[in-house]
């Protein structure tokens, strides 16, 4: 859970730059000079060796969904909603990252889905500020389409890592960003006008740290975080971000907010967190010494009921080493 703060509060921060420094820039170049400054800082740490073929395909794929078609469909939706409908029309992730679950386990949890729905409700408090939010059926749409590729990246990645407990995040994440980066690559060259995109030194150096921290570390921190948490709690984190940014901006870009909205916001936010705290009996088994010790115990019960060539593979990965993101 800590990763996820930590990225969420990270994130917090992005808003108002973005909002303050980037004026001006085409919004597909801004993507694929963060992603592809991410995608930088993890190369030196894959280790494609380790990794199974079907993981080198797969794991692109994964980035190019939850980096690549979110941000190409998250940015297009400006050219067709005002950026308070923007805000408010994202907070449907959790819903997403609780449905992408519930098909991957072909089972619905309702703990999951009411935290998820009242994590919702209390972003929404918090995003709407009494303006009109009808907008326009093709941005509403664009925006669920990001919502679904980040939920839907982040819970296919938890589900893989999950099953290959031998790996370390930080060993393939760069495969990741690979995807990402191709699929903004792509899109660049039929949408942006190069001529026009002269960033200034200081945009330079706002996109570096854009790229290696919110973009780089965060999504690392998240996918590795969404790994150690249940999927209820994790499709809630998906808006911890929005009363962390809400205060960020007050605190430290001068920005004004109603006070009420932003406490009943994070106290239903909270109460959604709350109410995940325990993971029902069919949730995934966790990397790291639980699953280790849940395959000991499972090796140890089954005795001689299983054939020896599985009794062989759950020795083998209860004895696998702990991973580390």
């Amino acid at each position: 859970m800590l990763y996820l703060f930590v990225a969420s509060l990270i994130w917090s921060f992005s808003f108002g730059l973005i909002k303050t420094e980037l004026r001006g820039l085409d919004p597909v170049f801004v993507a694929l000079v963060r992603l592809g400054l991410s995608l930088a800082v993890f190369l030196p740490w894959l280790r494609p060796r380790r990794l199974a073929r079907a993981s080198l395909l797969f794991l692109p794929a994964v980035g190019a969904v939850q980096y690549g078609v979110m941000y190409m469909t998250y940015i297009s939706a400006y050219a067709h909603l005002p950026a308070h409908q923007v805000a408010l029309f994202t907070l449907f992730t959790p819903l997403f990252v609780v449905l992408v679950h519930a098909a991957l386990v072909r089972r619905m949890q309702p703990a999951f889905f009411g935290a998820a729905a009242l994590a919702v409700a209390g972003g929404a408090v918090i995003a709407w500020s009494g303006r009109d939010v009808a907008g326009t059926v093709r941005g509403i749409l664009l925006l669920q389409a990001s919502n679904l590729s980040f939920a839907g990246g982040q819970v296919v990645y938890r589900r893989w890592r999950r099953r290959t407990v031998e790996i370390r995040d930080r060993d393939a994440f760069a495969l990741l960003y690979l995807g990402g980066v191709a699929v903004t690559a792509v899109c660049s060259l039929l949408l942006v006008d190069w001529t026009t995109v002269r960033p200034s030194s200081r945009q330079f150096g706002v996109l570096l740290y854009l790229g290696v921290l919110p973009s780089g570390l965060c999504f690392f921190l998240w996918n590795a975080g969404a790994v150690r948490v249940n999927a209820g709690t994790l499709a809630v984190f998906n808006n911890v971000k929005i009363p962390l940014a809400v205060g960020v901006s007050l605190l430290v870009f001068g920005e004004s907010a109603r006070p009420a909205p932003l406490a009943a916001g994070g106290v239903m936010i909270a109460a959604a967190l709350f109410l995940c705290r325990r993971p029902p009996a069919r949730e995934d088994p966790p990397s790291g010494p639980r699953a280790q010790s849940t395959a000991t115990a499972q090796t140890a019960s089954a005795g001689n009921a299983s054939p020896p060539w599985e009794r062989g593979r759950a020795r083998s990965r209860a004895k696998t080493p702990r991973s580390q993101p």
